[in-house]
């Protein structure tokens, strides 16, 4: 199966750069996957959509600002540009530093992507924020040019973080990241600190939203799946059985894994808020062999495209995604690849906002 199969064309202005000021008022295109049938609707419409007996699972991971600017061993601090007033009181220097993976603990080690990548080498020293509170050295090379650092001991290292990081915006939203945006890149249910980049399908939920969920009855779960490397990388094979996931950390609570065990049992349908917790549900029930999923925690790497034997997951809510990427890949294998790409080409031609920020669709 070649990646090519995946494209799809999206004029750039389609590509949400801001959120919608409330975020219920989002667009959303329903796909019926049986009969390829779709409707434009809003999101505001999803608790009528849903079934009374159906249940609904969200990712409770919470983004932290994991993008930090500095500067390299042996170079000045310079003021930050006046194109990025986000920024405005750090001393960018020559580097910016994303985080990704936490590796451990002690030593404080984590995964991250670095900016320019080909300047900073194995051994080079690190200084990060406006009076370099943050030290770190680096220590590995990832296949993608991905780093391996390890921080100086720091009192309070996450709360120095909150203080010093930027919201790790996409690449595609074109500005600078900003107040707004540390309550809007997040969902109101977001909890567990881990991502470093939203699951942007629970954006949309509003607390009115979800009791509306529960006064129909409809039963929910949260689960925690921490977005990491994977989101940011690009599918480098041509075929798509070429191309491997990076791992990311995942916990299932024991009450969840039983709601969604008796939800299967019975014959009720699972939803999924999101590509994260697909994959987190469909990880689990694959180190079965029996049916179900585990109550637990891992790292899970299942790269799901068409052909992918759903054993958790009966719908799908879900963002418009990248072309040729693995979680386009995802939502295809659930709702027939030629289907979802309809939907998205009508997606295109009815003018909905596009990835993160963008609107929504209901696989079902």
């Amino acid at each position: 199966m070649q990646v090519s199969e995946f494209n799809y064309h999206l004029p750039p202005e389609l590509i949400a750069q801001e959120p919608l000021p409330e975020r219920s008022a989002s667009r959303l295109l329903h796909l019926d996957r049986a009969s390829g049938d779709f409707r434009d609707l809003y999101f505001r419409d999803l608790p009528d959509l849903l079934r009374k007996d159906d249940l609904v699972i969200f990712n409770n991971t919470r983004v932290f600002p994991a993008r930090l600017y500095g500067r390299r061993s042996g170079t000045k601090a310079q003021p930050v540009s006046p194109r990025n007033p986000a920024a405005q009181g750090f001393l960018k220097g020559q580097i910016e530093v994303l985080l990704t993976h936490q590796v451990s603990r002690e030593p404080n080690v984590w995964e991250c992507l670095v900016r320019p990548g080909r300047k900073i080498g194995v051994g080079e020293q690190l200084f990060l924020g406006p009076e370099d509170e943050l030290q770190a050295e680096v220590i590995g090379r990832g296949t993608f040019g991905e780093r391996q650092i390890r921080f100086a001991p720091t009192p309070d290292f996450f709360a120095m973080v909150e203080r010093l990081g930027h919201v790790p915006l996409p690449p595609y939203i074109d500005r600078p990241d900003c107040r707004e945006d540390r309550e809007r890149y997040q969902t109101v249910y977001a909890c567990e600190r881990g991502s470093v980049a939203a699951p942007t399908a629970g954006l949309h939920f509003t607390e009115e939203i979800l009791d509306q969920l529960h006064r129909r009855g409809i039963e929910t779960a949260e689960i925690t799946l921490h977005v990491g490397l994977g989101t940011f990388q690009p599918v480098h094979a041509d075929r798509v059985e070429d191309h491997h996931l990076h791992r990311e950390s995942y916990e299932i609570p024991s009450l969840a894994a039983e709601k969604i065990n008796r939800s299967l049992d019975l014959g009720r349908r699972v939803v999924a808020v999101g590509t994260t917790t697909v994959r987190t549900l469909e990880h689990s029930a694959a180190q079965l062999e029996r049916s179900g999923i585990q109550a637990g925690s891992g790292e899970a790497d299942i790269f799901i495209y068409p052909g992918h034997a759903f054993r958790v997951v009966g719908a799908l809510l879900t963002n418009f995604h990248l072309p040729q990427s693995t979680l386009l890949m995802l939502v295809c294998a659930l709702g027939g690849q030629e289907r979802v790409l309809a939907a998205y080409r009508h997606a295109v031609e009815e003018q909905y906002r596009f990835y993160s920020y963008g609107d929504c669709m209901l696989v079902e």
